[in-house]
């Protein structure tokens, strides 16, 4: 397959960049004319940023599925679609061709409509890092039903939440998953979360780990016994371009997770664009994003943007470190891996554990190397550029959102200049604005603002599921006529962008924004906690670590068993990747004289930054400042 929109010079990219800015109907038309649509569309653009309403490629009609496989059959039907690498080296890796993956996905299809499953209904998925969760997926897409992925990490209470905001009726799941040295035993927890959710009315297992587990009557069937049951043929749902592909939820800086919408035609178009152009994927190259298919990185850079390019995507079960901390390299030299597509905090989890690891390795087949899920600081960009890229591999740093469906700021690999740290220039359709305080833009180079988009995208966010008010308030309402990041920016002499973090109350943990009010809401579910604040602080793995402030009712008489239960309150209602790193035990926390709580300096303090909290003598009670102070982690 060839891809006649992949830039392949820096000249281009300028061009194709004025030519998208200019005439961004034209330019994107021209793009979609690759892909397979039943029915062309009338309208290419429709937008304000007022209400929002966004709609791309208006009354088109296509199957996303259709441009993921079934347009590949005929010439690469023998391609690998998909490497799977288990999560244990000693257990046989799998690998399903275009073919192969196409009559999965129909027989998956199809036990989904035997199930009761129609178009638009909500499908929740709940699976360990396997190849049937990427089926499921387009198995979702295929029948028009809408897919709502939730990371196998979350809590019982966390899919309750998602799947009560949903109303998904179905839900997809494995009796357990393998993650390191670790069993994860996913049908427990989904059973707990469908306690309070008596709604669902079927839950279909993949049996991964022989746990026992309790099937219930009349709900719950065995995935494998309805594979065998099902037709493996099924025709694809003809979906109108603005009709839901599927619900992400992402924390916000409220207590509840917000379901961000992603439509079939805009997202498909943008998600393989980036795909093709920023890691410059030629035919036959291996892929491979070291991502959860449970967060928007797996959806886009795993699943979407790969296989409607006809790509190899490897989808690997474990983690970084097991058995050992070679395994990414490992995983490498197995498959002549070309593209590496990972995480900061993954690449400085490995560097701590120095160059032992890489001793016996080759990394030869490397072509680009690229991460993803917050900015990467500079000692880990030269790290991965000399001991995994041997300098001969660009390094693309991505910048995008879950609600920006795909990659918008980056380099291209081995296009355009890489700068360590920055993630450089916008991509083509991409229009951003620096702004200040007072919502006016900050022109030229050398200066930083608020990162704004002016324009839509094919990939940008449609609404939030059921609330498209919170949509509106959330990226749309602070700034006229613009799309707000929640990110601050800046923009060097040569016009390059370098994301500075975020400017509302989200932490970016390990590459997975988490909302502090939603870890305070969990926090004071403890019965012995009477109010928490929570900040964010330099953690030289996660990038950001969660350090909270806490009042409980007494002085614990152990403190330690004290922040352990608190610990365990947050992994009960949000999962393991919300606890806090640091808990200081406080007698109170800085407020106004109107009872807010004043953030910025408790982040200070749990930056160590004692001289440059600023003037406190306006605090109802000064005297708590020195006290949390004196007791800080």
């Amino acid at each position: 397959m060839s891809y006649p929109y992949q830039i392949r010079s820096l000249e281009q990219y300028h061009s194709e960049y004025r030519r998208s800015i200019e005439q961004p109907e034209e330019f994107w038309a021209a793009i979609a004319g690759n892909f397979q649509w039943k029915k062309k569309w009338d309208k290419v653009l429709e937008w304000n940023f007022k209400e929002p309403t966004i709609k791309w490629f208006q009354s088109a009609k296509l199957n996303i599925t259709e441009n993921c496989i079934d347009r590949h059959l005929n010439k690469n039907g023998d391609t690998p679609a998909i490497i799977w690498e288990p999560n244990d080296p000693n257990e046989k890796s799998r690998t399903l061709t275009y073919k192969q993956l196409h009559e999965q996905v129909c027989r998956f299809a199809n036990v989904l409509k035997n199930n009761g499953v129609k178009k638009g209904d909500r499908v929740c998925i709940y699976m360990g890092m396997i190849p049937e969760l990427a089926i499921a997926v387009l198995a979702c897409a295929r029948i028009g039903a809408i897919h709502s992925v939730i990371f196998g990490g979350f809590s019982a209470q966390s899919i309750a939440d998602r799947l009560q905001d949903a109303q998904a009726e179905y839900a997809l799941t494995c009796d357990g998953a393998y993650r390191g040295a670790k069993d994860i035993a996913l049908k427990n927890i989904i059973d707990d979360a469908l306690v309070s959710c008596l709604f669902v009315k079927k839950v279909i297992v993949y049996e991964r780990t022989k746990t026992p587990i309790s099937m219930i009557k009349g709900r719950d069937v065995w995935w494998q016994e309805e594979m065998e049951k099902a037709d493996s043929k099924c025709e694809a749902e003809i979906m109108d371009a603005e009709d839901m592909l599927f619900i992400l939820y992402t924390s916000g800086s409220t207590g509840k997770p917000k379901g961000v919408v992603h439509t079939c035609g805009g997202y498909m178009v943008w998600a393989n664009y980036t795909f093709v152009n920023v890691f410059q994927y030629q035919p036959g190259q291996i892929h491979f994003c070291t991502a959860d298919i449970g967060w928007i990185t797996g959806h886009s850079y795993i699943v979407y943007g790969p296989l409607s390019a006809g790509a190899t995507t490897l989808l690997f079960e474990g983690i970084p470190s097991y058995p050992d901390a070679g395994r990414f390299w490992e995983i490498i030299d197995k498959y002549k891996v070309d593209i590496l597509y990972t995480a900061p905090t993954a690449i400085r989890s490995l560097m701590s554990y120095g160059i032992e690891p890489l001793k016996d390795k080759n990394l030869s087949s490397l072509k680009v190397l690229g991460t993803v899920g917050e900015p990467i600081n500079e000692e880990a960009w030269h790290w991965y550029d000399e001991n995994i890229g041997k300098k001969r591999c660009p390094i693309v740093d991505t910048w995008w959102q879950t609600e920006t469906g795909g990659i918008m700021i980056s380099n291209l690999a081995g296009i355009t200049p890489a700068k360590p740290s920055y993630a450089t220039l916008p991509l083509p359709g991409v229009q951003p604005a620096l702004i200040d305080e007072k919502g006016n833009e900050i022109k030229g180079n050398n200066v930083s603002g608020n990162l704004c988009i002016k324009f839509p995208w094919p990939g940008i966010i449609r609404t939030t599921y059921g609330d498209h008010e919170r949509c509106r308030v959330n990226y749309f309402a602070a700034y006229e006529n613009l799309y707000f990041t929640g990110d601050g920016c800046l923009r060097d002499a040569e016009g390059n962008y370098r994301i500075t973090g975020r400017v509302d109350d989200v932490l970016n943990v390990s590459g997975h924004r988490i909302g502090t009010a939603e870890i305070e809401n969990a926090i004071n579910m403890h019965s012995d906690v009477v109010e928490s604040a929570v900040v964010g602080y330099p953690h030289d793995i996660k990038g950001q670590g969660i350090y909270a402030y806490i009042i409980m009712t007494k002085k614990p008489e152990d403190e330690n068993a004290a922040k352990a239960a608190i610990t365990q309150t947050v992994t009960k209602i949000i999962g393991a990747i919300a606890k806090p790193d640091k808990i200081q035990l406080v007698n109170g926390l800085p407020k106004t004289r109107s009872g807010k709580i004043m953030r910025r300096i408790l982040r200070k303090i749990a930056e160590g930054e004692m001289q440059h909290i600023g003037d406190t003598s306006t605090l109802l009670d000064p005297a708590v400042v020195e006290d949390i102070k004196q007791g800080r982690m």
